[in-house]
């Protein structure tokens, strides 16, 4: 058997393969940046069959680079989590496109369930609250408005499923699955029951035939079909992008969290293997699920992080390139009093308000390029500080927070972090802990190691500290600006929670 772990990261701008071996060195990888396509405004769709034909061929490219199927003793699946793909079980082909967890189109729907009482029932068995990020009512929206999906609900050929699961399928040729953490995300899997809940599917009307078998996140999970990679290679670990950055950055024990800052911004914090209540807003959700025993983890979810500086790019012109924001911040002694609220999909949590609207405040003929730039990475440290205040409220307050994801190499930022925060901020030198993490995951379920924490240690890497260094009464300014500019925007919002 081969000592290498492929694994397939199916992200929400780009699909990628990496090749990782035993003491999780980065052997071989490829990429393919995946087009967005925005019909209205809030909607957000991909094209299923491009994530598939983008995964199949950039596995190929690195699997050929490590020396063929053969080396490979696992797969391991990360993916954007909540996004819906519907397919045909026959023909397996998509039959729409699918739903991407930004996509806000299903905000009356759920502020229907919400204004009917729904919300409190939902939240204490899935951990979830009603919004339209969670998967549950795009699966309904396209049962309701795509008739290809209709059509083949009724004639008992509808597979309905998150990107994992669309892509399982594929790569086994009809094995339908989905991991317990992915499954978690859906608002049908009840945090502590085996499977998906017939009423909860009853609630928002998902046909329980269509979804995919529940199961663990690590283990012999099925085999790709020869044709695809030269060779049947098993399918040994499957994961949420957000779960498995946890792991990846060696979040294990209870307490331990992390911040992933890409698209979006993501905090989940360890909380062992009793399903958290949140009294802040906060979401409980799956984190792993090894042997039928499940770890939780406690999780805020910001909607824009790193699409905030794609947009100053590309709507914009604010930036040329994303990395460019660094210097720009630098240049000047503070962001001259503007500050963004980059609510371009809505507010996530704690807040929870999708009709919310993005507002840049505090403009003057002073404003340029440079202020504007400071004040979108200064929004990060100040999203993740209303994560940490809910984070405390519900007893797990944070004493260090370990960072990733793309934004994370920017040093300007990871200092601001650590300022605005109070506390040590981590980054670990290869800060692709996603695909890490679901590596990990995969060589656990391999036979490659005996343990997570085993599998943990050997593929993890060292790390750097950024110490806060910010004085208090600078701090506070900065908390009241965003405080003022953040109250402003959800007094404007009319229809949310």
């Amino acid at each position: 058997m081969g000592e290498l772990i492929l694994v397939i990261d199916a992200g929400t701008t780009s699909t990628r393969a990496m090749v990782f071996d035993r003491a999780g060195a980065l052997r071989a990888t490829a990429q393919r940046l995946l087009a967005q396509h925005y019909p209205r405004p809030g909607w957000v769709e991909h094209d299923a069959d491009e994530i598939w034909t983008d995964a199949l061929a950039c596995a190929r490219q690195v699997v050929t680079q490590a020396g063929g199927a053969d080396r490979i003793a696992g797969i391991g699946i990360t993916n954007q989590r909540e996004t819906v793909v519907a397919w045909d079980k026959l023909s397996g082909e998509p039959l729409s496109r699918a739903l991407v967890w930004q996509d806000r189109r299903t905000a009356d729907a759920c502020e229907a369930l919400r204004a009917a009482g729904h919300e409190p029932r939902v939240q204490a068995m899935t951990g979830l609250v009603i919004d339209p990020y969670f998967s549950a009512t795009k699966m309904r929206w396209l049962l309701d408005h795509a008739p290809a999906t209709r059509a083949a609900a009724a004639a008992g050929r509808l597979a309905l499923g998150t990107v994992e699961s669309w892509l399982v399928w594929k790569l086994t040729g009809g094995a339908h699955l989905s991991d317990a953490a992915n499954a978690s995300r859906t608002s049908l899997l009840p945090l502590g029951g085996a499977s998906w809940d017939a009423g909860l599917c009853d609630l928002f009307g998902v046909p329980l035939a269509a979804l995919p078998e529940v199961g663990d996140s690590a283990g012999r999970l099925g085999e790709t079909r020869p044709e695809w990679l030269g060779a049947p290679v098993p399918i040994t670990g499957l994961a949420g992008d957000q779960q498995a950055a946890t792991i990846g950055q060696g979040c294990l024990a209870p307490g331990e969290t992390k911040a992933t800052y890409g698209t979006g911004a993501f905090v989940l914090a360890n909380m062992g293997g009793t399903a958290p209540r949140s009294r802040h807003r906060l979401l409980a959700t799956v984190l792993c699920q090894l042997g039928g025993a499940r770890t939780y983890a406690l999780e805020g979810s910001v909607f824009v992080a790193g699409s905030l500086l794609q947009w100053l790019r590309d709507s914009l012109g604010v930036i040329d390139a994303a990395p460019d924001s660094e210097a720009l911040a630098r240049s000047v002694p503070d962001s001259g009093g503007v500050v963004i609220v980059p609510a371009l999909s809505g507010l996530g949590a704690p807040h929870w308000r999708p009709d919310a609207r993005a507002s840049i405040s505090g403009l003057t003929f002073a404003t340029g390029r440079a202020q504007v730039a400071r004040a979108a990475l200064e929004a990060m440290a100040m999203q993740t500080r209303d994560l940490a205040e809910a984070f405390a409220g519900d007893g797990a307050t944070w004493t260090r927070l370990r960072i990733d994801g793309g934004m994370s190499a920017n040093d300007w930022m990871a200092q601001d972090l650590a300022d605005i925060l109070a506390i040590p901020v981590e980054r670990p030198a290869f800060i692709e802990t996603t695909a890490l993490g679901a590596g990990m995951l995969a060589a656990l379920g391999a036979g490659l190691f005996t343990s997570l924490d085993a599998a943990a240690a050997a593929m993890g890497g060292r790390r750097e500290s950024f110490e806060p260094a910010m004085a208090a009464p600078a701090r506070q300014a900065r908390l009241a600006l965003w405080q003022r500019a953040l109250a402003a925007v959800r007094a404007e919002a009319t229809g949310g929670l």
